[in-house]
């Protein structure tokens, strides 16, 4: 049996990234999607193993001595990892997976999994992305001028990534990614 893929979306918050990857369960069914662990509260409206796995702070430190976590950061004083035992378990039984996560978590796979194929979703520009951010109606203007700051940044890295989505037009962008991910299937079939 072959080895599963890794796929691994980043991009800017507002970018898209979240719809691109939903569209891209929905046409390989049979994909896994990677789901995160926290040790941030249950919020309003989550399920467990659903929007994240949840674990008691000491436990996931624990796990961090034992090498457990594939990628992990703490973010906002709160823990987030991706287990690579449910990596390696998905890719040893020829199963793809999608990992929806950050350009420093994407660094981190690549350490243990070079093999990875890295997809960066580009917004058309900073300026279409903070109007994108201001229409979410989400965050206050200092978040999304924090928001921005963090995607030039982000931006700045992706030539870490194989492959650029350019989200300018929904359709054409997720028609790019379902390409992307269906060439590297169809080649380990």
């Amino acid at each position: 049996m072959k080895t599963g893929h890794l796929f691994i979306v980043s991009a800017p918050s507002g970018s898209g990234k979240s719809t691109l990857c939903a569209a891209a369960m929905e046409r390989f069914p049979d994909m896994e999607y990677s789901i995160s662990t926290t040790t941030r509260p249950l919020r309003s409206g989550e399920k467990e193993g659903t929007d994240y796995f949840f674990l008691r702070r000491d436990e996931f430190e624990k796990r961090i001595s034992e090498n457990v976590w594939a990628e992990w950061a703490k973010v906002y004083g709160h823990y987030y990892g991706t287990s690579a035992e449910f990596l390696d378990g998905k890719r040893s039984a020829g199963k793809s997976v999608l990992l929806d996560i950050d350009v420093q978590g994407a660094c981190q796979i690549l350490r243990r999994y070079p093999d990875s194929v890295t997809i960066f979703i580009m917004p058309p520009s900073l300026h279409i992305l903070r109007e994108r951010l201001l229409k979410r109606g989400t965050d206050n203007r200092e978040t999304i001028e924090k928001r921005l700051a963090a995607a030039k940044s982000e931006i700045d890295q992706s030539g870490i990534y194989r492959h650029i989505v350019v989200n300018d037009d929904l359709d054409h962008a997720i028609s790019s990614l379902v390409d992307i991910i269906r060439k590297y299937r169809v080649h380990s079939d």
